[in-house]
């Protein structure tokens, strides 16, 4: 937008005074900023409010439109276990609002993130100078709760657009495979982030973030303190090297399917808690019939079948790509063979009599 003065670029808050500009200090010149009326979805310094903004640039998390160069405040994190989405890459971001913490809520759960907080995650295929980005997905917690919003990036990577109704694309994986991909759009988003009816965040919890990553976040004084419960759920990455058939396990099941199989969550009534910190092995599926037995089941007749991977609903879902059959029914079009694989082992290794 083009001011009587200057040009003001989006959420980069560039301003330079036509008038003696050259004759300024580089110190007196403002620097980038992150948009943070954007994330809060109220008036910005150009007069406009955009609850929904258009392009992902609007916010300024990244120096670059290309959304390869964090702000200095928008902190790049890793989970141990991360959530499978068709072989996705993820960048992951947080961003704190000047002089905001992060807090502990305990027990290895999610960080509660302040108002003015964003989560940001980029999915990728690809790496180095082939890596493609495919969409970002940011939740922003405003004033009156969390919201989930999608953008899709352009072909030649120079800006990301929102996406609202989502989208579907035909691509191939670096490992040559090609890929019906799904951009989720805003109601989807919300099925898998809602917990008794109210967006909340998914990703960010102690147990499965490392303790480095924390306690440099103590030391940089963005989180209170270090949590007491942290680095539990076992390193994806590191599986091969693990022989704990069930942490390995059950680290896979709270980050891809807990999110809607716990109270409150989407999938509450299957009667699953396939959270990480549920110990009742009836509510985690061992032994467990379904609520409802529909062809979702594959003719099974528990969730887990101890010592009978083959017997066991949960597996067949997982193992499925058939719509109203896979598991988990959103955010992939390909079957987790690893993820597959790992839940086989942890399910072979049970006693039968178990």
């Amino acid at each position: 937008m083009k001011l009587a003065n200057g040009i003001f670029l989006g959420a980069l808050a560039v301003c330079a005074i036509a008038i003696g500009a050259r004759s300024l200090p580089a110190s007196a010149l403002p620097t980038h900023r992150v948009n943070v009326e954007a994330v809060l979805g109220v008036e910005q310094l150009d007069g406009k409010v955009s609850k929904y903004p258009r392009s992902l640039s609007e916010y300024g998390f990244f120096l670059d439109a290309a959304g390869r160069e964090p702000d200095a405040r928008v902190i790049p994190y890793e989970l141990n276990t991360p959530l499978y989405s068709d072989g996705a890459d993820k960048l992951r971001y947080i961003f704190l609002p000047e002089g905001a913490t992060m807090t502990d809520t305990g027990e290895g759960g999610l960080l509660d993130l302040p108002v003015g907080s964003a989560i940001i995650k980029t999915f990728a295929f690809g790496g180095g100078e082939d890596q493609h980005y495919i969409e970002t997905r940011l939740l922003l917690h405003r004033a009156d709760g969390w919201l989930a919003l999608p953008y899709k990036w352009n072909e030649e990577q120079t800006e990301a657009k929102l996406a609202l109704v989502g989208a579907r694309m035909e691509l191939t994986r670096p490992d040559g495979e090609t890929i019906s991909y799904q951009v989720p759009n805003k109601n989807q988003c919300k099925q898998c982030h809602v917990k008794h009816d109210v967006v909340t965040p998914i990703g960010p919890k102690s147990r499965n973030l490392s303790r480095g990553w924390l306690a440099a976040q103590a030391s940089a004084g963005r989180i209170e303190a270090l949590p007491a419960i942290h680095d539990t759920v076992p390193q994806w990455e590191g599986r091969a090297h693990n022989s704990d058939k069930e942490a390995l396990a059950r680290g896979y099941l709270d980050v891809n399917c807990a999110h809607c199989h716990q109270p409150g969550g989407s999938a509450s009534n299957s009667g699953l808690d396939l959270r990480w910190e549920q110990k009742d092995t009836y509510a985690v599926g061992i032994r467990k019939p379904p609520v409802a037995a529909g062809r979702g089941a594959g003719g099974h007749k528990v969730s887990i079948a101890p010592g009978d991977p083959d017997a066991s609903i949960l597996l067949y879902r997982m193992s499925s790509t058939e719509p109203g059959v896979a598991m988990p029914e959103l955010g992939r079009s390909t079957n987790d063979d690893d993820g597959i694989a790992a839940i086989r082992a942890w399910i072979e290794s049970m006693e039968a009599s178990s």
